[in-house]
């Protein structure tokens, strides 16, 4: 990409294309023009629903308030991950994975304390339920949202109709000024030097370009199908490759609490979202395990879902990540450049993250070089990695033997050589938060999350020492008051949300 680039072609919709195409119209400070094309025919997968709190900084970029976007997308919010059943330890069955604010450096510092007491094979209590304020939110259901201003942010997510964001983005990028086209892509052109030169839609029109961005999804019109670039495959580690989605109404005057629920099944996990007018659910399986049919099966009844009117929509998952998301004049973003399972909710937060060090790379060099661009790909690759190792522990920590599916997880895939030291270093008697450190260049998930899931699947020794100090009470108790001192109940919040 040169200063001479006036024309963008974004190639796909949903919630990667009509991101990026917002973020580039805001943000790029570059006098450009913007097309993307969107096929008529193939519709959006619509099934993420959750994200991370780092979307709340994408829309603070395009100065969208939540009061705006939240009600046409039946938004609600989300302080974290409940695991159910991924865990046989005793009291250790389940537990929240939260995200953090400063209201937690004084419970956080006393479960540090305890959870390392245990690893040395104290008798004290190490669960991290009781020592985090979100977990306390959930509970409770209340709302991430303070009564009065404090001195710094509290980090929280949002659950959503993926469907309805894309198409509220989409709005707000025709406000913009957006070339929009709604054409199926017959052709490809690359040159010599194997960078996309135009693509030629089969209604007979040709799309040329300096800069082209696919966001085709699984399918990678550009990345894959022109250009074939290479694809590591996480498969050896991570073996999902299938989804089963079925939406449920709401109950009448119904409140869910601000969480997503991820509960083991047989062969995977569902999740359970909700939305201010219905929940969203799924079952995350390996083919390798169950059928298509099995798991729709084994997913209604879960929810006791006995109304076979309401239908199920099922995928295929590619999961792994491509070698260079940027090559040339082609950005690859969303599906088209990797794909890790939604476990954490991380698919927004990998597009919002690719197409944002795009732009600083833009705005910082009117010429990237070759060497800006592969620590470009570098950077992403190393996020990607990292997410995965992350999602990779919830499968080696468990400890289920009741199906083959769960055996196979914890003692034959592939557990990568930085997951590998993080958990011997927990299996040990070295120091934990020394050898975070220094692995801190390939980790993405911090310390709090690492001894969340870590203590939080019950991985301690057997306990020989007593210990009478208990500093669970205290942290249980000081996160109580700050929970009623400092924030809403979720059903308040929501309401002045949705009625102003």
């Amino acid at each position: 990409m040169d200063s001479n680039v006036t024309k963008i072609i974004i190639v796909g919709g949903g919630s990667a294309g009509w991101m990026a195409a917002n973020s580039i119209l805001s943000q790029l400070n570059k006098n450009i023009k913007v097309t993307l094309v969107e096929s008529e025919t193939i519709g959006t997968i619509g099934v993420g629903e959750g994200s991370t709190p780092y979307l709340k900084e994408y829309f603070k970029a395009l100065n969208i308030p939540e009061s705006e976007w939240m009600p046409a997308c039946n938004a609600t919010y989300k302080v974290g991950i409940d695991f159910v059943n991924w865990s046989t330890v005793k009291g250790y069955e389940s537990y929240f994975h939260p995200f953090f604010s400063q209201f937690d450096l004084k419970p956080a510092k006393l479960f540090f304390d305890n959870t390392n007491k245990r690893r040395m094979q104290h008798s004290i209590n190490a669960h991290p339920n009781h020592y985090f304020v979100a977990a306390h939110l959930a509970a409770l259901n209340y709302s991430p949202i303070v009564k009065e201003k404090i001195p710094f942010d509290v980090d929280y997510g949002y659950h959503f109709d993926s469907v309805k964001l894309g198409l509220f983005l989409k709005r707000k990028a025709k406000e913009r000024n957006i070339n929009h086209i709604v054409a199926n892509i017959e052709k490809v052109s690359t040159k010599d030097d194997g960078d996309i030169s135009s693509i030629s839609t089969q209604c007979g029109k040709k799309l040329t370009g300096d800069l082209f961005i696919d966001c085709s999804g699984f399918a990678g019109l550009l990345v894959n199908k022109a250009q074939n670039r290479c694809f590591t495959s996480y498969a050896d580690s991570l073996i999902n490759d299938s989804a089963v989605a079925i939406q449920t109404p709401l109950d009448n005057n119904e409140f869910a609490s601000p969480l997503t629920i991820s509960k083991a099944l047989e062969c995977g996990w569902s999740w359970k979202i909700p939305l201010a007018n219905r929940w969203g659910n799924g079952y995350v399986y390996s083919s390798q395990f169950t059928t298509a049919e099995d798991a729709e099966i084994e997913l209604r009844k879960e929810l006791g879902l006995t109304d076979k009117t309401i239908k199920a929509k099922h995928l295929k998952m590619r999961v792994g990540r491509l070698d260079e998301h940027w090559r040339g004049n082609c950005l690859a973003v969303g599906l088209s450049q990797g794909f890790i399972e939604p476990l954490e909710a991380t698919a927004l937060m990998l597009i919002q993250l690719t197409i944002d060090r795009f732009i600083q790379v833009n705005n910082q060099h009117t010429i990237p070089s070759k060497g800006t661009i592969d620590t470009f790909n570098t950077e992403i690759n190393t996020t990607f990695d990292g997410i995965r190792d992350y999602i990779l522990a919830h499968y080696k920590l468990n400890s289920r033997t009741d199906t083959a599916y769960w055996r196979h997880c914890r003692d034959h895939v592939n557990e990568t050589k930085s997951l590998a030291k993080i958990l011997d270093a927990w299996d040990s008697e070295l120091n934990f938060d020394d050898t975070l450190a220094k692995n801190k260049s390939q980790l993405v998930y911090l310390k709090p999350s690492w001894y969340c899931i870590l203590a939080g699947m019950g991985r301690f020794p057997k306990a020989t020492k007593a210990d009478c100090e208990s500093n669970q009470k205290s942290a249980n108790e000081y996160c109580k008051a700050i929970v009623e001192s400092y924030f809403i109940k979720n059903h308040e919040q929501l309401n002045t949300l949705y009625n102003r």
